[in-house]
């Protein structure tokens, strides 16, 4: 590989997570220990994106259905948090940066995706600012550490789509989702409540403001394991639930729509729920995290 290799830095090592590979390994290892393996190994997984310290230990839960001995591309689809897309864009780099080694992006797959004329290409600082694929890399880093040296990943941006948009991303993607040595990782929080999010929806019948919003999100994540993608743009338009990626949700669910027309048999199955902080008024706010896994039968 040549010195010239455009790499990403871990622009949010040393704030959202820490930057020591020893601490982080330390860390990654005690949460992926509290967690158990019911439903490996995974073809997708929905895990959060927040902070470490706020969803690390939820995030585990996911990762810990991974098989890395089947494991050898991981495609992650995270949410643009930062700049306006209407599409999805891939990245200019051609390797991550973690603190635990560099994860090296699948040039092949890029050459493909981008043939197909449906992407973008966001610039190094767009990357660099976005948390919703980073803070993956270093979980995926760690779950595929026995493999590293097969391992190359496919980070793609998902910008706001319309429902046939991710129609055609979910189509596009599904014959890599049919491949099992793809692994998906869908990244996502949950409700983002509070004035601050300006979202305040609140049901009374639940009891406590953290109870309805957890009432709130069971519901969605229960469609999602319907994996019925047009039930789960009905509940986001019902409910306007600030599930920052939705997105990319949707492309999965897609994708796995377009797989099941063939009869491919797959189940979702959600594993482990958390909260931020518990919001019992109206001052308070607070993020949730999900994390779950699909299994192809």
């Amino acid at each position: 590989m040549s010195n010239r290799a455009v790499s990403r830095e871990a622009s949010h090592a040393g704030s959202w997570y820490t930057a020591s590979g020893s601490q982080l390994n330390t860390q990654l290892e005690g949460w992926l220990s509290q967690a158990q393996s019911t439903v490996s190994p995974a073809r997708a997984i929905i895990a959060p994106h927040a902070g470490y310290s706020y969803c690390g230990a939820c995030a585990a839960h996911a990762y810990k259905q991974i098989d890395p001995s089947v494991t050898r591309r991981v495609f992650i689809l995270g949410p643009s948090h930062h700049v306006p897309l209407s599409r999805c864009a891939l990245s200019s780099a051609e390797i991550y940066k973690t603190p635990l080694y560099d994860l090296r992006i699948d040039q092949k797959v890029y050459a493909d995706l981008w043939k197909t004329g449906m992407f973008e290409r966001m610039s190094l600082q767009t990357d660099e600012d976005e948390h919703s694929i980073e803070m993956h890399l270093p979980y995926t880093a760690k779950a595929m550490e026995s493999h590293k040296d097969e391992l190359s990943i496919v980070p793609v941006l998902v910008g706001a789509l319309s429902e046939s948009k991710e129609q055609d991303y979910g189509k596009l993607l599904s014959r890599y989702l049919a491949d099992p040595s793809n692994l998906f990782i869908i990244s996502s929080d949950f409700c983002h409540w509070g004035q601050r999010f300006c979202y305040t929806y609140y049901d009374e019948a639940q009891g406590e403001i953290h109870r309805s919003i957890e009432h709130l999100d069971k519901m969605g994540m229960g469609i999602i394991e319907t994996l019925d993608p047009m039930s789960f743009t009905n509940y986001l338009k019902k409910y306007h639930n600030t599930i920052c990626g939705r997105h990319p949700i949707g492309v999965l669910l897609n994708a796995v729509s377009e797989l099941r027309k063939s009869g491919t048999e797959m189940n979702f199955s959600f594993l482990n729920y958390a909260q931020s902080s518990q919001c019992r008024n109206w001052q308070d706010s607070s993020v949730s995290y999900a994390a779950g896994a699909l299994i192809v039968h």
